[in-house]
Parts: structure tokens; C-alpha cells; sequence
């Protein structure tokens, strides 16, 4: 020991400056991460709220609708949300068994205090949207580090597939946004976290589930993360993450019940999300098909990827990361790979009704923006140690080019495609022309498709009347048989009659074609109120 005051001072001093040069490295590299962080979410942003005034007649335009309309009856009818209804089966009452509506309630929230803009529902989802991101960047940053997380949530936040649905009227945002976040706040409360950090994360992962049922995968990595605290002998903790669990799986089986029972209680008695399962059709029937692979290709690359974000993830998930030295962060490093299994298990047993709706793959995408994240980072830095080198970064630069001119842009345009304007424009003709409590039938150009009675603004009918195990997107045999369930409708309240001109069944048949027959006997019964190179309109005269 040194009794030199002053050499003992020096050496305080000493160690005092060093202490401060490592703080100061420590809030600045927290400040760089931070405003990285901030520019992807404004990336983001970019991204999602381009064109977010959008009418609903993008390719997602069908179930956009149906969310679209129970936000107006939330507003119109009745604010309890335990009681979702669509405007398309008649004059009411349509409750249909959905989805917990967290996202049409809360546009129904904003239709309330600024008025009705069909976009609005887009907004929301939006935001949503960018909860994902930053719960994506912050899961990651705990299971790979901060450099993988920038990566990762930059993936995501230019990925096709998350901008259209997170832009998109449609619950599944808001499923992905609150499992992600639930599982973030779970895995920080496994790492040693708050306490309050489990109630946090079990209500965020409920209402995830809630809000779609495809969010259940992700509680895998929860699941997975208990097992590891059981096998760790900490059954104290175990027991509360268990207990959760199951407070977390009455809440969500009590509501999906109640859903099922409310969708088979009303007329057209649909329950959404119901058929298309591997014990619906059958597992032969499903290997046969193939598990439905070609038709998750043709999505990947025609709509949702493309090439680019494709050989990220085959390059992610090819070359996994070294193994970390502490045991707890080698846990932590193994959710992606929990996540992404759990949600191709679910794809085995979903995939036909996973395939013919789409949005549903958006369980895949927290899983999949990590490993391309991770694939960008081995391709930009070819295995070397050191990060922000000049190679690498142009190789960053590259590689978010390519992303973006091969993948990115074109992909979503794709998808934004007005395809239903014509429907739309023809449920604008059909509101221009209703008097007040007039019942609309429809038919938009894709049949089935509800668009022309939502901007109607009036309640109605698709034709032919779906829903329930009505087949309700091609038409029937015969004109006979479409005339007598027009005439069913007209008996029920139908007031007007309108059809887009290329409105065409899944079968590829023209109405006016196939059912001019059913054109005749409107021409002889009815009083024509428009007649354009793109839609017919006819007031029916009540029986």
C-alpha cells in the first residue's frame, strides 16, 4: 500500500477519469443505438403511412371490409364490442363469432370524435404496426444483441408482407404488435426483470390472441422459456408463469366460445376463420395437396418477399449464430428458433385456410425479420469480427438496395392495386341514390366481396346472399334460381339493385353474361336508375 497522498490522489483521479471515459462510451453507444432505432421506425412510418388515405380496394379488400363495417356498427349501433356485426346480410341483426375487435373499436373511437374517413381503420392498424417494430428490435436485442436487433427490425420494417397488413384494416396488427410486445416483456422479466413485468406481458399476450388466434404460436417461446426455469429447479417462478398461463387460456378459450356460440345464434350464422383445417379435409387430403406449398411459393415470391427477403432468410437461417458463453443468454438466443417452429406447426395444421387468407402469415414475420436480419449481417459482413468498416457498410447499403428495388417497392405496389375500385365505385352510385333506411344488394366485381354495400353507407346484401355454408362467391346454376332468391330479398326490404359490369364469380363467369336472364326480368320488374359502361343500378318496385 502507497501512504503517498499525493501518488494516491493521482490514482484516484486516474481511476476517476477512466470510470468517466467508460460512462461516456456507454451513453454515447446507448444514444447511437437509440437513433438508430429511431430512424428505422421512422423507415417505418415511410413505409406504412404512404398512401394510407387508400380506399379499401387494395388485394386485401374482402376482409378489410368486414372489419371496416363492424367499426360502423360499433359507432352506429351499439358500443358493445362483444357483439361485432357486418352490414351485409340484411337490415339485422348480422353479429358474426370474430375476432376480439380491438382494431375496428378503436377506429369506431375515432369515427366518433372526428368523423367517418374510411382510412381510418389504416391508421391504426399503422400503429400498431410500429409497436411491432420496436418490440421486435427490443426482443432481438435481448436474444442477439443490439447490432442483430438493428437489423432485424430494419427487416421488418421493408419487408412487403408487414407494410401491406400493417397498413391494412385488419385485426392481425394489432395480434402481431401485442404477442410481440408480450413476449419482449416476458423474456426481460425471465432475464431478471420486474416483477410486474409477468402481468404485463401475460395481459399484452392475451389480447394478442384475442385479436387473432395465430398469435397463440408465439406463446411457445413463453412456454419454452418456463420449461428452461423447471429444469433450472426455480419452481417458484415456474408456477407464476404457469398460473398466468392458464388465466391467460380460460380468458381467450371463454371468448372464442363465446364466439362460436354468437356466430351460430344469427342469421347468416358465420363464424369466421372456421374450415380449411388439416381435420376439416382431412390429412391426405392435405399431403395430396402438398400442404398447400405451392401456393405458399407463389404468395412468398409474387407478393409477400420476393427473392431478395428470401435469400436473406435462407442465409439467416443456414449459418446460425456462435454459441454464446453464458447459459442464460443461450436460452435467451434460442426464441427465434422456438417462434418460427411453433408458427410452421401451426401452418401444418392451418394451411388452407392460412394459404386462402393470406394476412394470417403475419405470425411468421417477427421470426422471419430476425433471420434475414441475421442473413443481411453475414452477407455484409462476410464473417468478419469488426462491424463498421467501409467494405461492410457499402455492402449494407447494397443489400438494403437490392431489398428495396426487387422486393420492397414493387411488391407492395402490387398489393395496393385498386382492384375493387370498380365496387367501390359502384357502392358510391348505390349511396348517391338510396333514400334514408333503403337495404342495398350488391354485387362487386369480385363476388362475395362486400365493398359496393360498405360504400353505400346503407346495410344490405351481397348477391348471391353468403355467408354461413352458403357458397357466396360464384353464382348459382341457373337464372331461375338467382330470380327467386332476388325476389326472397325484395320480399325481405331490398330496395335497390346494383352490379359492376365485370363483376365475375371464382369460376370466372360474367354476371351480365351468365345471369342475363336475371337482367331481363329486372328490366321487366324494376326501374333502372343507372346504366354505365361500368355498373347497373335498379330501384326494385316492392312486391
Amino acid at each position: 500500500m502507497n501512504d503517498d497522498p499525493k501518488l494516491n490522489r493521482a490514482e484516484g483521479q486516474q481511476y476517476q477519469q477512466q470510470t468517466t471515459d467508460r460512462d461516456m462510451v456507454a451513453r454515447n453507444y446507448l444514444s447511437l443505438n437509440t437513433a438508430i432505432l429511431l430512424g428505422i421506425l421512422f423507415i417505418a412510418i415511410v413505409f406504412r403511412f404512404h398512401k394510407i388515405t387508400l380506399p379499401l380496394v387494395d388485394g386485401f379488400s374482402w376482409r378489410e371490409i368486414s372489419t371496416a363495417m363492424m367499426a360502423d356498427n360499433f359507432q352506429q349501433r351499439s358500443w358493445n364490442i362483444f357483439f361485432p356485426e357486418v352490414s351485409w346480410t340484411g337490415p339485422g341483426p348480422s353479429y358474426q363469432g370474430r375476432e376480439f375487435q380491438i382494431v375496428s373499436y378503436l377506429t369506431a373511437l375515432l369515427y366518433q370524435l372526428f368523423g367517418w374517413h374510411d382510412w381510418f381503420g389504416r391508421v391504426v392498424a399503422a400503429f400498431f404496426g410500429l409497436v411491432t417494430v420496436f418490440s421486435l428490435h427490443r426482443l432481438t436485442a435481448l436474444c442477439w444483441g443490439e447490432i442483430r436487433a438493428h437489423a432485424a427490425a430494419l427487416a421488418y420494417a421493408l419487408m412487403p408482407a408487414a407494410i401491406m397488413i400493417d397498413s391494412s384494416f385488419l385485426p392481425d396488427p394489432a395480434m402481431l404488435a401485442l404477442v410481440t410486445l408480450g413476449v419482449w416483456l416476458f423474456a426481460k422479466y425471465w432475464a431478471g426483470g420486474s416483477g410486474w413485468l409477468l402481468p404485463l406481458a401475460t395481459v399484452s399476450f392475451s389480447l394478442g390472441v384475442l385479436s387473432k388466434p395465430p398469435g397463440i404460436a408465439a406463446g411457445a417461446a413463453i412456454f419454452y422459456l418456463m420449461v428452461c426455469w423447471i429444469l433450472e429447479k426455480k419452481r417458484k417462478q415456474a408456477t407464476w408463469v404457469f398460473l398466468s398461463g392458464l388465466l391467460s387460456l380460460a380468458i381467450i378459450g371463454a371468448y372464442f366460445s363465446w364466439a362460436i356460440y354468437l356466430g351460430r345464434s344469427y342469421p347468416p350464422f358465420h363464424v369466421a376463420g372456421t374450415g380449411g383445417y388439416i381435420w376439416d379435409y382431412g390429412f391426405w387430403t392435405y399431403v395430396r395437396d402438398r400442404f398447400y406449398f405451392k401456393s405458399l411459393w407463389n404468395t412468398s415470391v409474387l407478393w409477400f418477399y420476393g427473392y431478395p427477403f428470401l435469400v436473406l432468410l435462407a442465409v439467416g437461417l443456414w449459418i446460425p449464430l456462435s454459441r454464446a458463453e453464458d447459459p442464460k443468454q443461450r436460452t435467451l438466443s434460442a426464441i427465434p428458433y422456438v417462434w418460427l417452429t411453433a408458427a410452421i406447426i401451426l401452418y401444418l395444421a392451418a394451411a388452407g385456410e392460412i394459404t386462402s387468407n393470406v394476412w394470417n402469415f403475419h405470425i411468421f414475420h417477427v421470426p422471419i425479420a430476425m433471420f434475414c436480419g441475421h442473413g443481411a449481417l453475414l452477407l455484409a459482413t462476410l464473417g468478419s469480427r469488426t462491424v463498421l468498416t467501409p467494405a461492410m457498410v457499402l455492402r449494407s447499403i447494397f443489400i438494403v438496395a437490392i431489398a428495396l428495388a426487387w422486393s420492397t417497392l414493387p411488391l407492395v405496389r402490387t398489393m395496393k392495386k385498386p382492384i375493387a375500385m370498380n365496387g367501390k365505385l359502384l357502392g358510391e352510385e348505390l349511396a348517391r341514390l338510396a333514400q334514408p333506411g333503403d337495404l342495398v344488394v350488391a354485387i362487386a366485381p369480385e363476388v362475395g366481396d362486400p365493398v359496393a354495400v360498405y360504400y353505400s353507407r346503407a346495410r344490405g346484401w351481397v348477391f348471391p346472399p353468403g355467408g354461413g355454408d352458403a357458397e357466396w362467391s360464384k353464382f348459382v346454376a341457373d337464372d331461375a334460381t338467382a330470380i327467386a332468391q332476388l325476389e326472397e330479398l325484395r320480399a325481405q326490404g331490398a330496395d335497390l339493385f346494383g352490379v359492376a359490369r365485370n363483376a365475375t364469380d371464382k369460376e370466372g363467369r360474367l354476371f351480365v353474361e351468365h345471369h342475363d336472364g336475371v337482367i331481363d326480368h329486372l328490366d321487366r320488374t324494376a326501374t333502372k336508375l343507372a346504366d354505365f359502361n361500368n355498373l347497373l343500378v335498379y330501384r326494385i318496385t316492392r312486391p
